[in-house]
């Protein structure tokens, strides 16, 4: 090789190095979640060898991420782009945290509007403006074992609990299986957590039509009777033996997998748990089915992981692409993130044979048409103040040492005083 050539093929060499941009990510995704998400990097980085290289990093969620986030925009050492909490994004607006994503940003990622079902694309947007792209939405679920309630005689011919689109119904089923000695407990919930317990109250006040802010007050109206309607039935199942008492996250999910519950109220990013053990062995027959219909209509909570562009960042006009051809790669290939047992939020996902036959997923995924989210206030979301307050009050009322009427009355003043 001349020395002439050589030069060339340096230059060309130079050039290429030059062109592969290096996107900075943060993501709070732990367990079958980090597993999944750190696979899907590794392969969005084959596929766009030479081009884009995503520098991953795994923060601990909760408080300490956006914590984190909030300093390293403060100090201009903020990611290129990172998870996020669709239930965070009001308070995130608030605290100029987040980027807009424009029309022309969605275009360029060959997404929009139509792409999401409609409460998952108002869960990015605040003010008329959208600050996240979706990748998913996680409700919770009501997990069944098949086996005990068959025995029971307490399945339709569908293979699903009976008595899901009742309260009058779902508790016979209940009492049925307390009757039947077959288990300790017929439903396993996280009553010794009153954040976690928040989803489910918060999904039969959805079911009678309820809402925790309306126009800027917490609880308006009728309201707070929709919250002490929800909050009477849940002590009433546990008073009455029919729903586990002080249970933590962990024991909850060992006495329906130990077959010490009939059925279980968790997230859907258990299923990977329940595949796991079914695969080794270790697991009865299981179903995961949308929430039973306690009072007027079918509501579940939910919210959502997103990806966003943090505040701060002076990107380049190749860098920026960069970061838009990642969040849209990774929702385009999010039929690998449905494993984890999350519905995916990109509705040409869900519609693909793959996923159909994507089970217990294609079940539950149903209730996308139902979901509802957090309220649009920077106190509510992941780790906000809003849960904090009502958690103090849910706890005892929902083992029976706390009046539910009581319990509201609290909750409404302190909420309102916040």
């Amino acid at each position: 090789m001349n020395k002439f050539v050589a030069i060339v093929a340096a230059s060309i060499v130079a050039s290429t190095a030059q062109a592969q941009e290096t996107v900075v990510w943060w993501d709070f995704l732990a367990g079958g979640d980090g597993v999944r998400m750190k696979q899907m990097i590794s392969d969005f980085n084959a596929e766009h060898e030479g081009e884009i290289v995503i520098d991953g990093t795994t923060l601990e969620w909760g408080v300490p991420f956006y914590t984190k986030v909030q300093t390293s925009v403060a100090v201009g050492e903020a990611p290129d782009v990172m998870t996020y909490h669709a239930s965070r994004i009001p308070l995130g607006v608030q605290q100029n945290l987040l980027q807009e994503l424009t029309a022309d940003d969605f275009a360029a990622m060959g997404l929009g509007e139509d792409d999401f079902a409609p409460s998952i694309w108002d869960s990015v947007t605040a003010d008329g403006a959208q600050y996240g792209v979706p990748l998913d939405t996680h409700p919770i679920v009501l997990y069944y074992n098949k086996d005990i309630l068959a025995e029971a005689g307490l399945l339709t011919e569908d293979g699903v609990p009976m008595g899901l689109d009742s309260r009058e119904g779902f508790t016979e089923t209940l009492q049925t299986l307390k009757e039947s000695d077959a288990v300790n407990f017929p439903l396993a919930s996280v009553t010794a957590d009153g954040n976690f317990m928040f989803r489910t109250i918060y999904s039969l006040m959805g079911q009678q039509d309820g809402e925790l802010m309306t126009d800027g007050e917490f609880l308006a109206g009728d309201n707070p009777a929709k919250l002490e309607n929800a909050l009477s039935v849940l002590q009433e199942w546990t008073n009455e033996g029919l729903q586990s008492t002080y249970t933590d996250y962990p024991a909850t999910v060992a006495l329906f997998t130990n077959g010490e519950a009939a059925m279980m109220i968790n997230g859907v990013w258990e299923v990977p748990t329940m595949i796991d053990l079914q695969e080794n062995g270790n697991l009865f027959e299981w179903g995961a089915v949308e929430l039973p219909v306690i009072f007027d209509r079918p509501a579940t909570y939910s919210d959502s992981h997103v990806f966003a562009i943090p505040e701060g960042n002076d990107m380049t006009e190749e860098k920026r692409a960069a970061v838009l051809e990642v969040m849209s790669w990774m929702s385009k290939n999010s039929l690998f993130w449905a494993t984890a047992g999350h519905i995916p939020a990109n509705s040409n996902i869900t519609a693909m044979d793959e996923y159909q036959s994507m089970e217990p997923n294609a079940t539950y995924s149903s209730l996308t048409a139902n979901m509802i989210y957090d309220p649009k206030t920077p106190m509510a979301g992941v780790a906000g103040p809003m849960f904090d307050v009502m958690s103090t009050y849910f706890v005892p009322t929902l083992n029976g040492e706390m009046d539910p009427a009581e319990a509201v009355e609290e909750i409404v003043l302190e909420l309102n005083d916040m």
